[in-house]
């Protein structure tokens, strides 16, 4: 499929997650083979102010393109200045978030905040198309709560501005992440826009993926929270939508693998006291279903080096043989 005049080759994206996708993350699930990935999302008005953190997080590497670098604000003006600088940075695709449900960000005016404003949405994706040459994008929600769905107004407005497609996900900013996907307005978007639209929200699975195309006519999907110590889910997807295989999980061995992998590239690009403690988390996540992972999971909260990291994968390892 194509995203403005963007090539992408698998229908599988990485979805934009905070504190999450960083380049070492982005690039084990591109291994798998995820067809487009983001940043996490960055703050516009940071980076109009120069902000050394904000700059840190549009790095990418030479390997992961096509790849989007995803802005949030609410001042057109400041998005497309910082569009620029994101495309300078290297972005093949500007997202910009109208989605995120975090206090923090939607209490400012920002993210899902956006949706109760579907004029100014129209204006920001005005602003960063008339600034940039790269395609487009918005990431929204199914609206701001269930007395305000309005996915289809806000996505023909953003197409009306010039947006080359839209990221929907099915759940309302009321709603975070609890209930279910609604996929009907996902399909509803599909039906209304001209444009691609691409279906976010509970897809875990090869039978998840069937039901998110066939209901709602998307044509690509975007997954976040399933990728989580489980990137191979991009390989699985693929092998099964192309090529009619059912790939089997990794063996516990290779899951133990794909993790150090992972870690000493976290390392690699952030040094490692820092490195392994942004890590944690992810070593839980990989952890998960292993024999004795309540422990193995507490183990993995207090890391602080490699050498920690190596231990516990031994430990991992033992127990996995323990139990076989």
């Amino acid at each position: 499929m194509k995203i403005g005049n963007v090539e992408i080759r698998s229908r599988f994206f990485l979805a934009p997650l905070a504190g999450i996708t960083d380049m070492a993350f982005r690039q084990v699930c591109t291994g798998f083979g995820a067809g487009y990935r983001e940043t996490e999302m960055v703050s516009a008005k940071a980076l109009s102010f120069g902000d050394k953190k904000s700059m840190e997080l549009m790095e990418l590497s030479s390997d992961e393109h096509p790849c989007g670098i995803q802005l949030f604000g609410n001042e057109p003006d400041i998005i497309a200045s910082s569009a620029k600088l994101a495309v300078e940075a290297g972005a093949d695709i500007i997202d910009i978030n109208m989605g995120c449900p975090a206090p923090k960000i939607a209490n400012n005016g920002s993210g899902s905040a956006l949706m109760k404003n579907p004029k100014l949405c129209g204006e920001i994706v005005r602003a960063v198309k008339d600034s940039v040459s790269v395609p487009v994008t918005v990431k929204i929600r199914k609206g701001f709560d269930k007395n305000s769905v309005n996915a289809v107004e806000v996505a023909k407005i953003c197409e009306d501005n010039g947006c080359d497609a839209v990221i929907v996900h099915g759940r309302t900013r009321e709603q975070y992440y609890s209930g279910q996907c609604d996929l009907e307005i996902i399909k509803a978007v599909r039906q209304a826009v001209q444009i691609p639209v691409i279906g976010n929200g509970d897809v875990r699975d090869i039978r998840s993926a069937e039901k998110m195309f066939d209901t709602t006519g998307c044509d690509a999907v975007m997954i976040g929270r399933a990728a989580l110590g489980s990137p191979w889910i991009f390989r699985q997807l693929n092998d099964y939508f192309e090529k009619g295989i059912i790939t089997e999980l990794p063996s516990s061995e290779e899951k133990l693998e794909i993790m150090r992998k992972h870690i000493e590239l976290v390392v690699k690009y952030k040094g490692e006291h820092m490195g392994m403690l942004q890590s944690r988390k992810q070593l839980a996540w990989y952890l998960k279903g292993f024999k004795g992972a309540a422990k193995l999971r507490n183990e993995a909260g207090k890391v602080s080096t490699l050498e920690d990291m190596y231990r516990l994968i031994e430990t991992a390892a033992e127990q996995s043989l323990l139990y076989t």
